[in-house]
């Protein structure tokens, strides 16, 4: 039998970056913590957490906070008819879940404060590029998580929600200046356009697809999906914008499309455990509900 104190130990330490801050969450002291995760790791001949600043679980130790978070889920759902476990389950639970940061700043919160307000459970959210948010998810890191990939994830079952819609924007004084022609191949390898990071490959494939070139600009490297939108009004670069946000922008004349009407779509999936947790269910139909409204169906 696993040690449940240890394991509960482990999730802490690893939720909360230090051993005492981990003993604050859990209300006891720092050295008890040690103490129980000493003692798992010599049970286990194993270590399953890497000791700094923050410290960070080993592959093992991601396993066990998986498990762990799996337990409480289906612990909750004891809950009601199981009084005495009450006071173990005052604080609430915490899912982690895997989500694109452009998800996350147009439709998601809608579905994740649905579920929220429903079951009273926390979030913890790991942002990922939607083409590898699925990884996530078979590292056991995440519960679940909304993703590009339709390949099956052992475990799990994905759903199809329907498309994050994009246009390629800039703004009219970058327009004016770069493509004062149109957009041709020469105006795109030498005006400057924005990517997310070294994994974003919306830009090229907007390109590729839109007018069949290969992409070669120079490229600002822009982290974050308002920055995105910050650095293209400001007239720095041109780059891939979620609809959501750009069309507002475009409708005041503060951005222009490239090509107007070329929009570029990325199907999403839920992809989610098949864990038997009334929470899941709740979770799931709230993002479905969503998806249905906010992104684009075919």
């Amino acid at each position: 039998m696993l040690d449940y104190p240890a394991l509960a130990a482990v999730s802490a330490v690893v939720r909360e970056g230090t051993f005492e801050r981990a003993a604050e969450r859990l209300g006891v002291t720092p050295s008890a913590v040690s103490q129980r995760i000493r003692a798992l790791e010599e049970r286990l001949g194993s270590i399953v957490i890497v000791r700094g600043q923050p410290c960070l679980p080993t592959d093992l130790g991601r396993k066990l906070c998986a498990h762990v978070d799996q337990v409480q889920l289906l612990e909750a759902d004891l809950a009601p008819v199981l009084s005495f476990m009450g006071d173990q389950l005052d604080s609430p639970v915490t899912l982690k879940v895997a989500v694109n940061s452009d998800s996350i700043a147009t439709w998601f919160p809608e579905a994740a404060a649905k579920f929220s307000r429903e079951t009273g459970y926390l979030l913890e959210f790991i942002i990922e590029d939607e083409a590898h948010t699925a990884d996530r998810l078979r590292s056991g890191e995440v519960i679940a998580a909304v993703s590009a990939d339709p390949g099956s994830v052992q475990g799990c079952k994905t759903i199809e929600l329907g498309s994050l819609q994009y246009l390629a924007c800039c703004s009219p004084g970058f327009a004016q200046h770069h493509f004062p022609n149109g957009v041709s191949e020469n105006a795109l390898r030498r005006a400057p356009c924005l990517r997310f990071e070294r994994r974003d490959g919306l830009q090229a494939r907007w390109v590729k697809e839109t007018h069949g070139i290969e992409l070669d600009a120079p490229m600002h490297w822009v982290p974050s999906t308002f920055g995105f939108l910050n650095f293209g009004l400001a007239g720095m670069a041109w780059g891939m914008h979620p609809a959501m946000i750009a069309k507002p922008r475009i409708a005041e004349g503060l951005l222009v499309e490239l090509t107007p009407d070329t929009p570029l779509n990325v199907l999403l999936y839920w992809t989610v455990t098949r864990l038997h947790a009334s929470a899941l269910r709740t979770f799931t139909d709230a993002v479905r509900s969503t998806a249905k409204a906010r992104l684009f169906q075919a």
